[in-house]
């Protein structure tokens, strides 16, 4: 049944997540459920592979460029500029290890961040250079102050349990100016709110295809500015590397030519084929009206909480609001509530003693009343 144009985005998208005949589901910063096109596209190249082996081996290489092309899309960025990871981790390991680092260098890092943006920069402190460690919630002043002399800057677009959602432009601004490396964490937020690296400045990004994204897990992206590619080094080093390797033969070692030259052997072509299929629903729907979508039914959630006496962890605006609210109440356990919502037919998460909650687009208004009115 076809809807009219100004029908709500749950409601003309709602056939392709079967997921909400069985769930409302509110865990999308963990991992999303699979869209109807996305496990078809699997599931058909699966069937192939069972019935044909790699007979239709170019229809995979197809695959591959569209990621790439959709990814650009998604991002207002060139193809070139786009390499297939596993993961957000191995995007950001890629950046971390692959930049020429000196004893004294100085990298800008912020305390709330994710393990995987992090680690790298902590290993880097125990190893040979210096770590500003910031809070994301310090002015612009201060992260400005600090770039200053900063080889680089690593944040998360959006941070993980609290949903504060950076000022990317305003970030990249800085560090465009003070001539810093500015690496962006993008899982939990691309697919859902607008990213523009010209904009923002970005020099490389990493993100995982399983969140926002709604792909499979163990397939994901990085991006590295055409310009900053000859400053990364490919640490992890196999055949596609190479700007020769299509012949075997060969034992010409030159890189390729774009971020290709992060491609360390064979892709995760069934991810791939998901991964493709979701971002070709993302575009379809328009980022900037899913992310006007997910910010209003997490501020409704918010709204809700606050209305049952939870607090909310951080302070949303219109600004710095994203798809993910922590909520938490005295007395109760978190992991109960968590526990007792999904007997109900409720997924959310917890984590670190908050109650984390999720919505895509594709729930409805109507959905996010009957969590809050689970809320005990």
């Amino acid at each position: 049944m076809g809807f009219e144009e100004s029908a709500p985005l749950w409601k003309r998208y709602r056939d392709e997540f079967p997921v909400t005949r069985n769930l409302i589901y509110l865990n999308h910063a963990a991992v999303a459920p699979l869209p109807k096109r996305t496990a078809h596209a699997m599931q058909t190249w699966a069937q192939d592979g069972m019935e044909h082996g790699a007979l239709h081996y170019s229809n995979w290489l197809d695959t591959y460029e569209a990621v790439r092309v959709a990814t650009a899309r998604l991002i207002g960025a060139s193809r070139s500029e786009i390499a297939l990871m596993k993961n957000t981790s191995e995007g950001i390991s890629t950046v971390a290890t692959g930049l020429d680092w000196r004893p004294g260098d100085r990298v800008v890092a912020f305390r709330e961040e994710f393990p995987a943006n992090y680690y790298p920069w902590k290993r880097l402190e125990a190893q040979r250079c210096i770590v500003d460690w910031l809070s994301v919630h310090d002015p612009l002043e201060k992260i400005d102050s600090a770039c200053t002399g900063a080889k680089l800057l690593a944040v998360s677009f959006v941070q993980y349990l609290s949903g504060f959602r950076a000022n990317l432009n305003a970030i990249g601004e800085i560090c465009r100016r003070r001539r810093c490396f500015f690496f962006v964490d993008a899982i939990q937020g691309m697919g859902a709110f607008p990213l523009d690296v010209e904009a923002a400045h970005v020099d490389a990004l990493a993100a995982d295809g399983h969140k926002w994204m709604l792909g499979p897990e163990g397939c994901g992206v990085l991006y590295v500015r055409k310009d900053k590619q000859d400053m990364i080094f490919p640490r992890e080093f196999g055949w596609t590397n190479v700007a020769g390797y299509n012949d075997y033969a060969s034992r010409d070692m030159a890189l390729r030519q774009d971020a290709g030259r992060y491609e360390c052997g064979t892709l995760n072509t069934i991810g791939c084929y998901g991964l493709r299929a979701s971002l070709d629903l993302l575009l379809e729907v328009g980022v900037d009206r899913i992310g006007q979508t997910v910010r209003a039914l997490a501020d409704q959630l918010a709204d809700g909480a606050r209305r049952k006496a939870y607090e909310l962890l951080g302070d949303r605006t219109p600004e710095t609001g994203a798809g993910i609210i922590a909520i938490q109440k005295p007395a109760l356990d978190s992991r109960k509530v968590v526990h007792d919502l999904r007997q109900q037919g409720i997924l959310a998460a917890p984590r670190q003693g908050w109650i984390r909650m999720s919505p895509h687009f594709y729930v409805s208004p109507e959905e996010i009343d009957r969590v809050v009115a689970a809320l005990p």
